[in-house]
């Protein structure tokens, strides 16, 4: 009697025929939008002097950060709603346009003009990605697709600034916006199969507590509209407190108020306590991108001040969060037999240790590579843990809400990031005329208190 054995099931691979033309079409976008970032923070400084509008410095950095918490409240109601295919065909049009419009503007309305509309687009591709990845690529593949994008970041980082430098100097900073509308098309069109894998797949079913879902993030759209308006005014208020100390400090305080009350509305019930499940997934990007983005912003500022480090040498922050962010993303990716909450909570406990080792810079006269030491674990940390609580949102997710919690965990992270930043940015303004070791060691400190938040409430991601 023969036997006979059954095939063995073929392994999932990221970079098989298959999924190729979605790692690449994806990957092309984000790297682009990567550079764009990157590219902004070069060329702004040489258009504001040509434009002889140094003013308008801050409206224009302010510009994208507001229309981007707008763009993330629409792409998750219209992707769950339509599909991530319309929101993706109206992001590239964005931000083609966005391109067109700062590459060829006259003037620095036109540029802040671009600037709203490049904010607006990225939402909308940053949402209809997340969507499009959840609905073609089976979920043992996810981690190494998010670590991927991230991985996408390390080129734009290390290398953006001196390409965009490159090309302002020899053909002009208009180059560097025009420049970007060709490498968008490849992409676009490497995109068309899973574009069109998603668009065949069969509507998802709706129950009676999805559609009351969907109304309820439809009436929180106005909420993420004020939000958008509130970070718009407190960045801007925040730039001119020295010159404007009252009405700046009448400000800060009523958008952080409107920014609060706008949370509440937006997030999903139960994230201010990091109920179990999703809300706590929420909480903890919002807890993890305040400490993170909280320190990174002033680690420069600190090094040159205090550690005698030049604008040039002081920028090596950025390229260590850009490498030890990616290599925190591989890893979570690879295949190790550790379950996602573990990872997690690995990332943010490394994150922990990291910034309590970065605050050193602050508090001691200690050695700097020392706490630039500690900053990198602290990016391995968040490499791990962004990619993870990316990962656990679409496991804790249908096709039918994908798009919301995808927005939900983004607008979080914006949101909580803001605040912290505005925080921060008056105890410096206070204390501007003469910055003392202790105004940054409280900032850093805070921190990595926030960091350790983070970490008590990732045992709760887990669903019951």
């Amino acid at each position: 009697m023969s036997s006979t054995s059954a095939p063995a099931a073929t392994p999932h691979r990221l970079f098989s025929g298959r999924h190729l033309p979605l790692v690449f079409g994806v990957v092309g976008l984000v790297t682009l939008g990567a550079f764009e970032n990157r590219a902004v923070g070069t060329a702004l400084p040489t258009m504001v002097r040509e434009f002889d509008a140094l003013g308008s410095f801050g409206l224009a950095n302010a510009a994208p950060n507001a229309s981007y918490l707008i763009s993330l409240a629409l792409a998750g109601l219209w992707s769950d709603r339509r599909g991530p295919i319309p929101t993706l065909r109206v992001g590239a049009i964005a931000f083609t346009l966005a391109q067109l419009l700062v590459g060829t503007a006259a003037g620095m309305p036109m540029v802040v003009a671009g600037r709203l509309l490049s904010g607006f687009a990225e939402g909308l591709l940053d949402v209809s990605l997340m969507v499009l990845v959840a609905r073609t690529l089976p979920a043992v593949l996810r981690p190494k697709m998010f670590s991927l994008f991230a991985a996408m970041w390390i080129l734009p980082s290390v290398l953006g600034p001196v390409l965009t430098g490159l090309v302002t100097e020899e053909f002009g900073w208009r180059w560097v916006f025009l420049g970007a509308i060709l490498l968008i098309v490849p992409s676009w069109m490497l995109l068309g199969p899973a574009m069109r894998q998603a668009a065949n797949a069969p509507a998802p079913e709706r129950s009676a507590e999805d559609v009351a879902e969907l109304a309820a993030w439809r009436a929180a759209l106005p909420w993420a509209l004020a939000a958008s308006v509130a970070l718009f005014s407190m960045t801007l208020a925040g730039d001119h407190l020295e010159a404007h100390p009252v009405l700046g400090g009448l400000v800060i305080p009523v958008t952080l108020v409107v920014l609060g009350l706008a949370a509440i509305r937006v997030m999903p019930a139960g994230t201010f306590v990091a109920r179990r499940g999703f809300p706590a997934v929420v909480a903890v990007r919002g807890l993890g991108g305040a400490a993170f983005v909280g320190t990174g912003a002033y680690l420069p500022l600190l090094l040159t001040l205090q550690h005698d480090f030049s604008p040039s040498e002081a920028g090596v922050t950025l390229s260590i969060t850009g490498v030890s962010w990616a290599f925190g993303s591989w890893l979570q990716g690879r295949e190790l037999g550790i379950d996602r909450v573990s990872v997690l909570r690995s990332g943010l406990a490394l994150m922990t240790v990291g910034l309590a080792v970065t605050s050193l810079l602050a508090w001691t006269n200690a050695t700097a590579w020392f706490g630039l030491i500690g900053w990198g674990f602290a990016g391995v940390g968040m490499g791990l843990s962004s990619s993870s609580l990316s990962v656990l949102t679409l496991d804790l997710s249908d096709a039918g809400n994908s798009g919301r919690n995808s927005s939900a965990g983004q607008m979080a992270g914006t949101m909580s990031i803001a605040i912290a930043l505005a925080v921060s940015g008056t105890l410096l303004a206070l204390n501007a005329a003469d910055p003392q070791p202790w105004v940054f060691g409280t900032i850093l400190t805070a921190g990595t208190a926030i960091a350790l938040l983070g970490l008590l409430a990732a045992g709760r991601v887990r669903p019951t």
